[in-house]
């Protein structure tokens, strides 16, 4: 794949933010999101990346990395996705980094000395989960069989998760001499599942069966495979359907507040819900209850 310093630099390059000369009033066009290492499908705006290399359990490329982080910061701009389905191919989620095609290549760059490339990439790797927390839109990440590695990191950084019976993950670092301090994983996972429990899960780094992970709140619910697809879409509909600018807003606070006190995330709470009491979604709201009607959101 050539020097990865090069690569990574253009990609970064193509990866920034979109700039205001390149942005209509309303955001960029959604078409300008043209996927090559994944599944990129709009419907009813709800947009699903689908991980689609179903041979190799939907392993992550360098190419992929840099792809997934350039859709989610788009995604802060684009006004026609409202909400996110992430999903793998195949019946797996994510085996994590390709062995080949990044685990082979980084152990090339520690032996010829290019330690500021294997650093570019574990940088890269978090600025994927940098922008899945901070696009504005509800993500749902759809997991049956294997989740692992970074495809758990992926799980993990995504708003709501969604497993079947028979997927298992996994925060495999540990097992391939390397850290669970990982695209954030010890920040988020003890948040989700709580510290202890993240511990043992981040030193071990022995699989988590579907049980243990809706018992322990890494899941939301676990649903039949033939039914996994078709539940994540219909709650990303709802969402979707939902005041979007609101459910924006409630993503910012729960990233944001981790860090506050008490009375600093009251504050923040206070300003953050006058802004949404003055969007003509919460005037909607209340005509719709006086005429006993459902509201139509509009996300204004």
């Amino acid at each position: 794949m050539g020097d990865f310093g090069t690569w990574y630099r253009a990609c970064q390059a193509q990866t920034s933010p979109p700039q205001p000369d390149r942005m209509s009033r309303t955001g960029i066009d959604i078409d300008t999101i043209r996927p090559r290492h994944f599944r990129w499908d709009v419907a009813g705006r709800v947009a699903t990346v689908t991980l689609n290399r179903p041979d190799r359990k939907n392993p992550l490329t360098f190419e992929s990395y840099g792809e997934l982080t350039e859709t989610f910061r788009k995604l802060s701009y684009v006004t026609d996705v409202r909400a996110v389905v992430v999903v793998g191919a195949g019946g797996n989620f994510s085996s994590g980094g390709d062995v080949h095609e990044i685990i082979g290549p980084l152990v090339e760059m520690k032996q010829s000395g290019r330690t500021g490339d294997i650093l570019a990439f574990t940088r890269m790797t978090g600025d994927l989960v940098k922008a899945m927390r901070h696009c504005p839109q509800p993500i749902v990440a759809a997991i049956d069989g294997v989740c692992a590695g970074a495809g758990a990191a992926i799980a993990l950084a995504s708003d709501i998760r969604i497993g079947t019976p028979g997927s298992k993950v996994a925060f495999l670092f540990s097992r391939v001499g390397l850290s669970g301090a990982d695209m954030g994983a010890c920040a988020l996972l003890p948040r989700v599942i709580g510290h202890g429990r993240a511990a043992e899960l981040l030193y071990t780094g022995r699989f988590m069966d579907a049980g243990e992970a809706d018992r322990w709140g890494f899941y939301n619910r676990v649903v039949d495979s033939d039914r996994l697809v078709e539940t994540a879409a219909e709650l990303a509909q709802s969402l979707a359907e939902g005041p979007t600018f609101a459910h924006a807003m409630t993503k910012r606070a729960l990233h944001q507040e981790w860090n506050m006190g008490i009375d600093e995330a009251i504050e923040a709470e206070a300003q953050t819900q006058a802004i949404c009491m003055q969007t003509e979604d919460f005037a909607r709201a209340y005509r719709a209850f006086v005429a006993r009607q459902k509201p139509a959101f509009t996300g204004e």
